[in-house]
C-alpha cells in the first residue's frame, strides 16, 4: 500500500504521494515550458539592448524607464486577471494571456524610439499580468500545503532554465547580420515571442481547471484529493477568514507584498542589467550569452533543494529571510570587487539568494488565504511586488547615468534585499495566531 503523504493540519485527511506525484507530473512540466518562454520574453530584452539601444539610441535612463514601464502594466492587471481566471477557469484565461503576449512580444521588434520602446514593455506587462498569480492560484486548487513549496519551485524554476537555454541562443542571434531588412534585436524579439502563441493553443488541451475533471486520475484518487484540498481549506478559514476587502487592507498581506517589492527590486534589477554589466568585462555577444547562463545554472539547482527543505518545515521564516540576505551579501561583495570572476561568482550567490527566494516566498500566502481571498490576496502580493520590477531597472539605469559605474548601483540594490529580509524576520509565520502581524491587528482592532 502507498505511503500517505503528511497532512498539513493534523486530521486533514490524507492523500497518497503517488497521487500527488502523479498530479506534479501532469500539469506542471506544460506550466514550467509555458513559464520558460513567459520570462524570456520578459527577460530577452535586456540581451536585445546589446545591440538595440545603440540602434534606438537609447540611454541607460531611457532603457531601465522602458524597461521597467513592463510592471506599471503588470500591476495593474493582476488581481482583475486572478479574479477572471476563478471565475472562467485556468485551462481558457491562461490561454488568452498566452496569446496575446505573444503577438505583443513580437511586435516589439518594431519599435523605433524611446516611447515606442515603452509603449511595447507597458503593454507587454499588462498582457502577462495575469500569467503568475494566476498559475499561483491555480496550484492552490492542485496541491496541499505540505506540497506547494515543491511544486512551485518546480514551476519557477523556469526562470533560471529560461535564461540557460536563452542566454546562449539570444547571444548567438545578436551576432548573425540582417535578414529581410530586420536587425539581430528585431529577429530575437520575433523568434521568441512566437513560441507562446503557439503554447496558447496547447493550453486548451493540456491543462484542467480542477481535480474533479482530471480523467487521468480514478475515482477514488479524485475524493482524497478533493477531501484533502476541502478539509484544509476549511481548517484555514476557522483561522482566518477574510472578506476580499479585508484581504486587500490585511496587514500580513501587504507586509508579504512589501517584502515582494524589496525583493524583486534587487533581483530584477540585477538580472535585466546583467547582460551588460558582463559587457563591461570585455566580452563579444556571443560569449555574453553564455557567461550570462552561468549564475542561473547554480540558482537553478538552488531553487529545487531550498523548496524541499522549505517543505519539511513548519516555518518558513528562515527559509525566506535568508534567502534575500545571500542575495544582498552578493550584491554588497560584487559592487567593491575589480575582478571579473569575482564580480561573476559575486553576482551568482545574487541570482541563487533571488531565485531561491522565489521557490520559498510563495508557499506562504496560501498558508492563511483561500479562495477569493486567496485570487485576490495573491494578485495583490505578485502585483505591488512587481512595481519593483519597474523600480529596480531605473534605479540602476539612473545611478549609472550619473556616476559612469555599477558600484553605487549595486549597493543600493543591497539595501533593498536587506530591508526585505527584516520585514520577512518580523513577520514571522503568517499562519500563527500568535505572529507579529497578527497581534497588531487584533490590538488596532481593539483600540
Amino acid at each position: 500500500m502507498a505511503k500517505p503523504a503528511a497532512g498539513a493540519f493534523p486530521g486533514s485527511g490524507t492523500v497518497s504521494a503517488e497521487t500527488l506525484g502523479k498530479v506534479l507530473w501532469r500539469i506542471l512540466p506544460f506550466l514550467f515550458l509555458c513559464y520558460v518562454v513567459n520570462y524570456l520574453d520578459r527577460v530577452n530584452v535586456g540581451l536585445a539592448a546589446l545591440a538595440m539601444n545603440k540602434d534606438l539610441n537609447l540611454s541607460p535612463s531611457q532603457f531601465g524607464w522602458g524597461a521597467g514601464l513592463f510592471f506599471i502594466g503588470y500591476f495593474l492587471f493582476q488581481i482583475p486577471s486572478n479574479l477572471m481566471l476563478q471565475a472562467v477557469g485556468a485551462r481558457r484565461w491562461i490561454a488568452v494571456i498566452m496569446v496575446t503576449w505573444g503577438v505583443i512580444s513580437t511586435a516589439t521588434a518594431f519599435v523605433s524610439g524611446p516611447i515606442t520602446f515603452g509603449l511595447a514593455r507597458f503593454l507587454l506587462g499588462i498582457a502577462e499580468g495575469g500569467f503568475v498569480p494566476g498559475v499561483f492560484l491555480y496550484l492552490t486548487q492542485w496541491f496541499p500545503g505540505d506540497w506547494r513549496a515543491k511544486a512551485t519551485a518546480t514551476f519557477l524554476v523556469g526562470i533560471p532554465v529560461a535564461s540557460i537555454i536563452g542566454s546562449p541562443i539570444s547571444g548567438g542571434l545578436l551576432s548573425m547580420h540582417e535578414i529581410g531588412g530586420l536587425r539581430s534585436w528585431q529577429l530575437l524579439l520575433i523568434l521568441e515571442g512566437v513560441p507562446a502563441i503557439l503554447l496558447s493553443l496547447a493550453c486548451l488541451f493540456v491543462l484542467v481547471d480542477r481535480p474533479e475533471q482530471a480523467p487521468w486520475l480514478d475515482p477514488e484518487e479524485k475524493q482524497q484529493l478533493i477531501h484533502r484540498l476541502d478539509t484544509e481549506r476549511r481548517q484555514i478559514e476557522q483561522i482566518h477568514r477574510f472578506t476580499l476587502a479585508e484581504t486587500l487592507a490585511n496587514g500580513r498581506v501587504i507586509t508579504l507584498a512589501g517584502i515582494n517589492f524589496c525583493s524583486i527590486i534587487g533581483g530584477f534589477g540585477v538580472q535585466l542589467w546583467l547582460p551588460q554589466i558582463i559587457k563591461g568585462f570585455g566580452l563579444n555577444n556571443a560569449q555574453v550569452g553564455w557567461i550570462n547562463a552561468i549564475p542561473y545554472v547554480f540558482g537553478a539547482v538552488a531553487m529545487i533543494l531550498w523548496a524541499r527543505s522549505s517543505d519539511r518545515a513548519t516555518d518558513r521564516t528562515w527559509h525566506v529571510a535568508s534567502t534575500t540576505l545571500l542575495a544582498a551579501v552578493g550584491l554588497a561583495i560584487a559592487s567593491c570587487v575589480g575582478s571579473p570572476t569575482l564580480s561573476l561568482v559575486a553576482l551568482t550567490l545574487t541570482i541563487v539568494g533571488t531565485l531561491s527566494f522565489q521557490a520559498t516566498f510563495w508557499a506562504v500566502p496560501a498558508t492563511f488565504l483561500t479562495g477569493r481571498a486567496a485570487a485576490a490576496g495573491i494578485a495583490f502580493i505578485v502585483a505591488v511586488g512587481n512595481l519593483g520590477g519597474f523600480a529596480g531597472p531605473y534605479l540602476i539605469g539612473r545611478v549609472k547615468e550619473a556616476t559612469n559605474s555599477y558600484t553605487i548601483a549595486l549597493l543600493v540594490l543591497a539595501g533593498f534585499l536587506a530591508c526585505s529580509t527584516i520585514m520577512m524576520l518580523m513577520l514571522g509565520n503568517p499562519a500563527r495566531r500568535g505572529s507579529t502581524a497578527i497581534r497588531f491587528e487584533e490590538e488596532k482592532g481593539r483600540s
